[in-house]
């Protein structure tokens, strides 16, 4: 019996450790299609083209996925799968139809939640205790086809992006080797996925994690959470410059008599008075200058900041 082929769509570490399990899999791999990279991004995660290339594998980064050269391209291929993990672009109609057995992809949410861009970030700043990866078949619309599989990962309270990342990476892995005998055999199951309203995320800015003081402390702490590098970071104007926030923690404590939003020292290090009544702690901070002595800032702070 010949080998299976498929057509991989990956960028990031869920590209490389999914095309990587195809790879150990003994599935036919003729094309892997990345993405370029962004100059004004932070790249902290591994290649995809360099992983296709150490195994031998034609790889190409085009501009635009859903260009009539690679339609022909996947036409003369006549793949059995195409497969994307975190490929950037949504796959249109004539590629999908490229593969004769079906077209999925790996998404970074328990679908139907978080539906669109950035599911991990979007998951901790809307608070959520959990997330995942899902395996679903490919349509028109975006995550939006038969579900094949799924695996949740917990989202501990002082969980930043990266490492909840590094979870879903796993989980990823995990389902995609599961999956594979029955989707390779023709037998794997497939069930709808409902389309829940108002599970669509879109981008996310970096002029989004501007720091709104008056919501409660959990928001905030969620928000820098959500950010925290390599990704944008939470930011705010503090004693008269650009503060990045990268890391709190909500506290026990209680703010200081005086009311307001405010940042203020206790027992060596610094707090922030929340709207809410609430206090964060701050762990990590930089300015443009560098990173922040926060035990040397809280010596000095002899009288509370306000913020709000």
């Amino acid at each position: 019996m010949s080998r299976a082929r498929a057509v991989v769509f990956a960028y990031h570490d869920v590209g490389v450790r999914c095309l990587k399990t195809l790879i150990s899999a003994g599935v036919d791999i003729p094309l892997v299609v990345t993405v370029r990279d962004d100059a004004r991004e932070t790249h902290w995660y591994a290649s995809v083209a360099a992983a296709a290339a150490d195994h031998g594998l034609a790889v190409i980064a085009p501009a635009e996925a859903n260009d009539s050269q690679l339609e022909r391209t996947l036409g003369e291929l006549q793949p059995d799968f195409i497969f994307s993990f975190y490929y950037r672009s949504l796959l249109g109609a004539p590629l999908l139809r490229a593969a004769r057995r079906g077209a999925l992809n790996m998404h970074g949410s328990l679908l139907p939640k978080y539906r669109g861009r950035a599911p991990v970030n979007w998951a901790i700043l809307r608070g959520e205790r959990e997330t995942g990866a899902t395996l679903h078949y490919m349509v028109e619309r975006a995550d939006a086809g038969d579900i094949v599989d799924q695996l949740a990962v917990p989202i501990l309270q002082d969980d930043d992006a990266r490492e909840v990342f590094a979870k879903v990476t796993v989980a990823a892995e995990t389902i995609l080797a599961r999956s594979l005998p029955a989707l390779l055999a023709g037998t794997a199951a497939r069930r709808p996925q409902p389309i829940v309203p108002g599970q669509y995320f879109g981008r996310r800015e970096p002029r989004d994690g501007r720091i709104d003081w008056s919501r409660p402390a959990l928001e905030i702490h969620n928000l820098v959470r959500a950010v925290a590098p390599p990704f944008p970071g939470a930011f705010a104007q503090i004693a008269g410059e650009r503060w990045e926030i990268h890391r709190t923690r909500v506290s026990a404590r209680r703010a200081p008599p005086g009311g307001g939003v405010r940042l203020f020292a206790a027992d060596g290090e610094c707090h922030i008075a929340c709207a809410d009544g609430a206090v964060l702690s701050l762990r990590a901070a930089a300015t443009d200058h560098g990173p922040i002595d926060l035990a040397a800032f809280a010596r000095e702070l002899t009288t509370p900041v306000p913020l709000f």
